[in-house]
């Protein structure tokens, strides 16, 4: 099995950096110096139980790596759509594409069944680049859950978590996802395969929706805007109203709004993607977290009055900081 993560940033340097202990076949694309770095000295993962290095097959080319079984994708949604055509020379006929990244899937209404089957979305796939490009029936979506930060090049630190949840559009337990999980596991991660997985793509996306733009907005930590009655408040709103959406579509929440944004504040002082991209200069993740809700609010008639203010104010805030747009 063939295993190829595109993006190893954080994420998907922890995810390699796993499976090649794991003795896995699997190859990183990356680029800049933490790909410098990976090619001199490999790979170093930091977990809670020490530190570990392991030498991996690392490039900024795809055509260096060849056909794969599967490839990852952990980059930044909006990164995705312009590298779609660089990614061409890891497709082939069997290859499965598994989709790690954060808010609403390009794939969403990709075998959802009703009148809504096959609608695309334009916030996270401009042009149809993914749709067209990768083809849906070769996705295998994914959840993830794990924290992790570059501290330096080539340099993985582990923060918590090591679940990636997966699950086939139709729901079904296919072989190319039970195969997945069973090489993910041997890896020590977990990567249960989830009959519902939309249902975890949107408990996921109630935070991310409304905890990132207010911290981007505010510079404030999780537990400050978790417990503040006004920043509280913005993100309840925020959420119900995602949940009217995410309901009308079928989906049904495990917990409710103010459990989930207690969860939130016992995370404690932590800076969410979003304020760190804002604060290191790097693109805002704001159509797939905001943008692609507000289209799916215009998709299902529903109104979406705070996600709509909000999402103007974070997107001036990235247009004015050069970020987003």
């Amino acid at each position: 099995m063939k295993i190829c993560i595109f993006g190893a940033g954080a994420i998907g340097g922890y995810m390699g950096a796993k499976l090649a202990q794991a003795g896995a076949d699997v190859s990183l694309v990356a680029r800049g110096p933490h790909l410098a770095a990976m090619k001199a000295n490999g790979l170093t993962l930091i977990e809670e139980s020490g530190t570990s290095n392991v030498s991996v097959t690392a490039s900024d080319d795809a055509a260096d790596l060849g056909v794969q079984d599967y490839v990852i994708v952990t980059l930044k949604a909006h990164s995705v759509p312009p590298v779609v055509s660089k990614m061409q020379p890891l497709i082939g006929p069997d290859t499965t594409i598994v989709s790690g990244v954060n808010g609403v899937p390009w794939w969403y209404f990709h075998k959802i069944g009703g009148p809504l089957e096959g609608t695309r979305l334009a916030t996270v796939d401009p042009g149809d680049a993914q749709w067209d490009g990768f083809g849906p029936d070769r996705v295998l979506g994914c959840v993830v859950y794990p924290a992790a930060e570059v501290s330096e090049p080539g340099v993985i630190r582990h923060i918590e978590g090591n679940r990636f949840s997966l699950g086939e559009p139709d729901g079904s337990k296919s072989e190319r996802a039970m195969a997945l999980s069973k090489a993910l596991g041997a890896a020590g991660l977990k990567a249960p395969v989830r009959p519902r997985l939309r249902d975890e793509i949107w408990v996921k996306l109630w935070g991310n929706l409304s905890f990132n733009p207010i911290s981007a907005l505010t510079h404030a930590t999780l537990d400050v805007l978790c417990t503040d009655p006004g920043t509280r408040a913005v993100a309840r709103n925020m959420m119900l109203e995602a949940q009217e959406i995410a309901e009308k579509l079928g989906v049904k929440f495990p917990i409710d709004v103010d459990r989930r944004i207690d969860g939130g504040a016992a995370v404690g002082a932590h800076r969410t993607s979003m304020l760190q991209d804002l604060e290191a200069g790097r693109p805002m993740e704001i159509d797939a977290l905001l943008g692609s809700v507000q289209e799916l609010g215009r998709i299902t008639e529903t109104q979406t009055p705070t996600i709509d203010a909000v999402l103007a104010l974070i997107a001036l805030r990235g247009r004015v900081a050069g970020l987003y747009g």
